[in-house]
């Protein structure tokens, strides 16, 4: 356990030591786009984006050629309460149809030119392995720390030190995926249940009512809902989670998955490597991080708005606005993916558009640009 708590350690101290974003370079990236023949500032969010690439960064034009999509997935023990539509098995099931290339996130992944990790820490089942041609399959990276968590209604979802194993995880992958050059990460995750842990996270760390951060997941009915709000209440009530605790918070009602996430994004941001989340569960684990670190939310991006009640208020606690609102509630790092389209929009405005002088067009003045 020392040495993932030394790990995480630095984490903290290397995000620390990365600071505000970058303003000269901020600035640098705002007089490009302004010389671009458009009025200043007409491509709203999009101009918002490649500024916001060049704080993360430091540089005016940093390339993200090399993007990845990180999934982590991890089985939860809540799921003996009766809180999902879907069996646990399901969970490796799915970690198979993305090692397969059959999901959505592995669609939308290729479409901007992503690979898709899949991170187990916490799959409670063996991975089916099935053959396919489908292109876009995901690469599996195992780092599993036990078959899922435990019941949180019963104790702790997990011990301190699994917790804690969990983030180390997460920051090992980014030292993986940095030394292949990656230079864009979106973040997504699998677990069935875990919009339960997320919410029940989301409210420790808060201090929001069950109700209002828990939805309907993946797709339970009015009285399953009920009964996962009243689930999150008990389990809150029975370990009293403390916010300015936060890795307390994850092992008492938390996922493993949610962990790996915690790691992911801080060693990306330390890293200066731009982080994507995707929706409510990831949003959860950048409450955590956030909490560990001071510097860590401006350098991260909101890809969309979860139909999750929960995400909402993981938003504006978090002072993000999403890029997005598609009414999407599927996670694996879908909306990430689709984020991810619109910086590259963003990058291809900046690169690839005239300049006032260049085009000989007048600028705002009225006087010819020569």
């Amino acid at each position: 356990m020392r040495g993932h708590e030394q790990a995480i350690r630095r984490a903290i101290e290397e995000v620390e030591a990365v600071g505000p974003l970058e303003a000269a370079a901020m600035a640098a990236t705002g007089d490009i786009l302004d010389s671009l023949t458009k009025p200043p500032g007409s491509l709203g969010r999009l101009e918002s984006l490649a500024i916001w690439l060049a704080g993360v960064t430091g540089e005016a034009r940093p390339t993200v050629q090399r993007r990845a999509i990180v999934v982590a997935a991890a089985d939860h023990g809540v799921t003996r309460q009766g809180v999902s539509a879907y069996p646990p098995e399901v969970t490796a099931q799915m970690v198979a149809n993305f090692l397969d290339g059959g999901a959505a996130i592995n669609v939308l992944a290729s479409g901007v030119g992503a690979s898709v990790t899949v991170l187990d820490v916490g799959v409670a089942g063996v991975i089916p392995r099935r053959s396919s041609t489908a292109r876009g399959g995901g690469r599996l990276v195992d780092l599993r720390i036990r078959p899922g968590t435990d019941d949180f209604t019963l104790g702790p979802a997990m011990t301190l030190a699994e917790a804690i194993e969990a983030v180390a995880a997460g920051l090992a992958l980014v030292d993986d995926l940095r030394s292949d050059g990656t230079d864009l990460i979106g973040v997504g995750e699998m677990g069935i249940g875990n919009t339960t842990a997320a919410s029940a996270l989301t409210a420790a760390m808060t201090g929001s009512a069950a109700a209002s951060v828990t939805g309907f997941g993946t797709g339970i009915d009015d009285g399953t809902r009920a009964r996962k709000i009243a689930v999150i209440e008990a389990a809150l009530d029975r370990h009293r989670p403390d916010p300015a605790d936060p890795l307390g918070v994850l092992a008492a009602v938390g996922g493993l998955e949610i962990g790996a996430l915690v790691g992911v994004i801080l060693g990306a941001v330390g890293a200066r490597i731009p982080v994507v989340l995707d929706g409510f569960i990831t949003g959860a684990a950048a409450l955590v991080a956030a909490s560990l670190a001071h510097g860590v939310t401006p350098r991260l991006l909101a890809a969309h708005r979860s139909l999750e009640p929960g995400h909402r208020i993981v938003l504006e606690r978090l002072g993000l606005e999403p890029l997005l609102d598609l009414q999407m509630r599927l996670g694996e790092g879908t909306g990430a993916a689709l984020a991810i389209g619109l910086i590259d929009a963003a990058v291809a405005i900046r690169d690839g558009m005239a300049t006032f002088a260049s085009a000989a067009v007048s600028g705002r003045s009225g006087s010819p640009v020569a």
